[in-house]
């Protein structure tokens, strides 16, 4: 198998490779190449280092991710991987590293920061999945439930019960073949989260002789984790809503030796150490990383009023469930996938999934620890014993499909491992709609994804049913807000002042003096003072506070106070024109590059509709949380699946494909998989000034095998090293660089006759990289020049347009050639063209000879300089 990109209508990439290890290899080129940006502002936040290019805003996420030890967990975990995965995750980071560095030249970020793209290790990308979903369990709630209990007492501990206020959520449902046109299963959802761009997902295939298997893969992370179709088996994930990592209030003392904290057998000794965190526009900040025996101290310290440690499952366990991730690939069946997902940790997820031979899955995967009930809803005394863990729930909760079933973050299947879970109104409703017939199809499946009806707003109605002396307009108002049809859609004028009237009530509410104390003594870490904001609790709670018996709270009176105000203000215009999406980007970056056409984001949905779409009343009708992707597995035809994201496949600001799905993803439309595929274009043209067309173009080995034969079997092509091959083994070692995306052979054509053959590699992958210390993005070439009459500075001009390929088209920043010591020719021309002469070396090749080869550098900066 050729090893390849093919893309979309979309642009969404189709990799195909000969082997597992060669495909991970040619996704993390690829996701450098389209999410250059992305990955390194992910792995730069999983180091803790993203405060020196972003500024103090950074700081306090920078200081938390080395407090709580997230790059050392990661190190831990990847060493305890089994050997198998850990080389596919390397082949991962090995793609990475070849391809960031060219591929931040077409990212504006990089030059607007001046940030330069750092290497990874092998660990990186299970730092960046820790990163990404350390706070998916909600363990700041603690402190929010923390702080109500000491302003308002324990009794008041779960009055902001929201059923999930904070944590993302995610849409899914698995439809049996018994309610689908075709008689086979469909699987469907969203996930929702931050809308970020570049998004969170990105559409790919993965193609080798052991699999074909498309899906949503995370920027930075071998495989696909949450959603995909193998051909066979199709499945997907949300949240669980679990409750798996607990807050220990600890107490602190230091020693002449270091820190101690006490715990339930009295004083130890916990691990200290001080980091300095670089900080652009700033003086560096050092902090202490303290570690007791429960985890690691993410607020406070010994000279601090409070330290509050954080114990989660991969830091206990050194495992975070990579290793589950190629069996997903490799899975054929509902059976495979149940197994598979045995060995997940974290986040801990509802998993469904369906294959072509009727086996249906509806369970939950993850690892949750057994404990007191305390330890699940506040922060607790790490001195005391009985908040220990006590070993892990063993037989996660599962049910039996018989029927169409959703997951929306509930408390239906996970009950039993969580606290807060989302409220039941998106179940509902897409259980209520899954039941209305037994047609469904991939087509028809929108009418799910886009639905606006809006379950919670009865709660608030009804507090305006016994008005009775209201004012004309309060009283106009509220016969509109009754005869609405409850959908939030971004053309309803109706629904937009049912927002209104939500967000004034919030603010009234949150203001009123019972729940104003809670805005004082907010004493934490800026990166969770968010999870202690007043207003948002008080909206994400809202249905939970209109039926408490709050002190001194009248909340009908509050409700009709909020009616008068908006009926009192001028009309309001449709939702959508206040309700909007606006991505988040790192630098507060545009959408819409220099020249081109702007657009309205204007969106219909809301928090508890199905179209999942949040903002903060109280705050801002201005959405930042929706769908980050939408998809519809076909089981038994692939083909005719569906997916979106919200922007588009490619993360640079004026690609084509930067935000070409977002008008579809605005009116909850999909778009289907494999779409007129057609390969990436790898050929190059530059016309060089008195020397004509050079073109470059890949190697075709069964088309030029005559060609590649005649040159390399030549007197004049010894150190080539192919002089005593026969065609068919030529024709093998040419078929074996086109399966492998390391290496490329290329032919280069001058007014369109075949002059040169040249190889490139990643020396990574190659003998080379034996001798001298690899860089970031180093490519290796190997370059032959066929026969033919003498003409002045050939090579020189020929070059010219092959340096051109090289580092302006591929941007690659060093080019590494490693002719025969003894090629003296060939030598010379490479230091008329620029080279620096490095090291001679000898080295073992692929062929088991050994080479005594001249090193020589040439870097980007040199060849544009000439």
């Amino acid at each position: 198998m050729n090893a390849k990109v093919d893309r979309d209508t979309w642009g969404v990439p189709h990799l195909r490779a000969g082997d597992p290890l060669a495909l991970a290899y040619l996704q993390g080129r690829n996701a450098a190449t389209d999410r250059a940006w992305q990955l390194e502002l992910e792995h730069r936040r999983a180091l803790g280092t993203s405060a020196a290019f972003l500024g103090p805003e950074a700081l306090s996420w920078d200081t938390f991710a080395r407090q709580a030890r997230l790059a050392d967990t990661a190190q831990h975990c990847w060493e305890n991987l089994d050997d198998d995965t850990r080389e596919w995750v390397a082949a991962y980071v090995d793609g990475v590293n070849h391809s960031l560095s060219s591929a931040a030249l077409r990212a504006p970020e990089f030059a607007e920061t001046g940030l330069t793209p750092q290497k990874w290790q092998p660990w990186a990308p299970l730092a960046i999945w820790m990163a990404i979903h350390i706070l998916f369990a909600g363990f700041p709630t603690k402190l929010w439930r923390e702080h109500v209990a000491h302003h308002l007492g324990d009794d008041y501990l779960d009055l902001f019960n929201a059923e999930g206020p904070d944590t993302a959520g995610s849409n899914g449902w698995l439809i049996p073949g018994h309610r689908t046109a075709a008689g086979t299963p469909i699987i469907a959802g969203d996930p929702h989260r931050y809308i970020e761009s570049p998004g969170v997902y990105q559409q790919i295939g993965l193609a080798c002789p052991e699999y074909d298997v498309i899906g949503l893969a995370v920027p930075g992370i071998p495989g696909l984790a949450h959603f995909g179709h193998t051909g066979g088996v199709a499945w997907a994930i949300t949240n669980a809503m679990s409750d798996y990592q607990d807050l220990y209030s600890e107490q602190l003392r230091r020693t002449t030796t270091g820190v101690e904290a006490l715990g339930p057998d009295g004083w130890q000794a916990a691990t200290k150490h001080t980091e300095i965190v670089e900080v652009a526009g700033a003086d560096p900040v050092e902090i202490e990383v303290i570690e007791t025996a429960r985890g690691p101290v993410i607020i406070g310290g010994p000279d601090a009023s409070q330290a509050i440690s954080l114990r989660y499952p991969p830091r206990v366990t050194h495992r975070i469930g990579f290793e589950v991730l190629p069996k997903l690939l490799k899975a054929t069946t509902v059976a495979d996938i149940d197994s598979a997902v045995d060995r997940w940790v974290e986040p801990v997820n509802v998993v469904m999934a369906a294959d072509t031979a009727g086996g249906l899955l509806h369970r939950t995967a993850g690892l949750v620890p057994i404990r007191h009930e305390d330890n699940r809803l506040r922060v607790v005394p790490a001195w005391e014993a009985e908040h220990q863990w006590q070993g892990w729930h063993e037989s996660m909760p599962r049910a039996t499909v018989e029927d169409a079933v959703a997951m929306a973050n509930t408390r239906h299947l996970a009950e039993p491992l969580g606290v807060d879970y989302a409220a039941p109104h998106r179940y509902n409703r897409i259980t209520q709609l899954l039941h209305e017939r037994t047609d469904w199809t991939v087509e028809t499946g929108p009418v799910i994804h886009r639905d606006t009806f809006l379950g919670s707003a009865d709660s608030l109605l009804g507090l305006l049913e016994d008005h009775e002396d209201l004012s004309p307009e309060a009283t106009a108002l509220r016969e509109k807000l009754f005869a609405w049809d409850k959908r939030m859609d971004a053309s309803s004028t109706v629904a937009s002042s049912y927002a209104a009237l939500r967000r004034a009530l919030v603010r009234r509410l949150a203001e009123h003096p019972t729940l104003a104390v809670l805005d004082q003594d907010v004493d934490l870490p800026e990166i969770f003072t968010p999870y202690l904001d007043t207003t948002a609790h008080t909206y994400f709670a809202l249905e939970s506070l209109l039926v408490a018996n709050l002190p001194d709270v009248n909340v009908s009176w509050l409700a009709r106070e909020a009616l008068e105000e908006v009926a009192h203000h001028k009309p309001r215009g449709p939702w959508g024109e206040t309700h909007q999406l606006t991505p988040l980007h790192a630098l507060r970056g545009p959408v819409f590059a220099d020249g081109e056409e702007h657009y309205e984001f204007a969106l219909s949905g809301d928090h508890h509709c199905v179209m999942s779409t949040s903002s903060l009343p109280g705050l801002t009708d201005v959405c930042i949380r929706a769908s980050a992707a939408r998809y519809a597995w076909d089981v038994s035809d692939r083909d005719n699946s569906a997916w979106i994201v919200p922007l588009g496949a490619s993360g640079v600001l004026g690609d084509a494909h930067h935000h070409d799905q977002l008008p579809l993803w605005l009116r909850g439309d999909l778009a289907p998989v494999n779409s007129d595929l057609t390969a990436e274009d790898q050929s190059y043209e530059q016309h060089v000034e008195s020397f004509g067309l050079v073109r470059i173009r890949p190697v075709i080995p069964t088309e030029d095998l005559d060609l590649i034969h005649e040159w390399v079997t030549a007197d004049r092509a010894s150190f080539w090293g192919m002089t005593g091959q026969t065609r068919e083994q030529i024709l093998a070692t040419y078929e074996f660089l086109d399966s492998v995306p390391t290496h490329q052979a290329y032919i280069a054509e001058l007014d369109g006759a075949p002059v040169a053959l040249f190889h490139t590699y990643d020396p990574q992958a190659d003998p080379v990289g034996t001798a001298y210390e690899v860089e970031p993005g180093d490519l290796g070439m190997h370059f032959l020049v066929a026969a033919g009459d003498n003409r002045p500075n050939f090579t020189g001009n020929l070059f010219v347009a092959l340096g051109n390929f090289i580092f302006t088209h591929h941007g690659h920043p060093r080019l590494i050639a490693d002719p025969d010591a003894a090629n003296t020719p060939a030598i010379t021309r490479m230091t008329r063209t620029g080279f620096t002469l490095g090291p001679i070396t000898t080295y073992t090749q692929h062929d088991n000879t050994p080479k005594t080869a001249q090193l020589a550098f040439l870097s980007r900066a040199t060849f544009l300089g000439s």
